[in-house]
């Protein structure tokens, strides 16, 4: 099983960057797919997950209301919509899926994970 991330880039803050995780094999066998981000320094923090039908999202207090998870299982994609960015935000972020429970905020709850996508919001 591979994710790849893609989408990262350099932003203002306030501007949007859509991210994008492709898996190899069919997302909708996975039972829930995530996005966590590690800024500099700091451990590897949840920011959203949704269920393998899109029915349960779960988000950061940190994101809510700016970004939006979302998933085709058609195309056997993760996608990640950030509006409102703010330097707050810089960080590596990573894909995760999950092939058995419910949609998680834990890290330790995920079986395969992306490489990482870098976004940075310049104030």
């Amino acid at each position: 099983v591979q994710l790849q991330a893609s989408g990262g880039g350099l932003v203002q803050a306030g501007g949007s960057l859509k991210l994008s995780c492709a898996a190899s094999g069919r997302t909708a066998s996975y039972s829930a797919m995530g996005w966590f981000r590690q800024a500099p320094g700091q451990e590897r923090k949840f920011v959203t997950s949704i269920s393998w039908n899109g029915g349960t999202t779960y988000y950061a207090d940190s994101v809510k209301g700016r970004f939006t998870i979302s998933r085709d299982n058609a195309k056997n994609t993760v996608y990640l919509q950030m509006n409102s960015l703010k330097p707050e935000d810089t960080a590596l972020y990573y894909c995760a899926a999950r092939v058995i429970g419910w949609a998680s905020m834990d890290n330790d709850d995920y079986h395969y994970w992306g490489q990482g996508t870098e976004v940075t919001v310049s104030s």
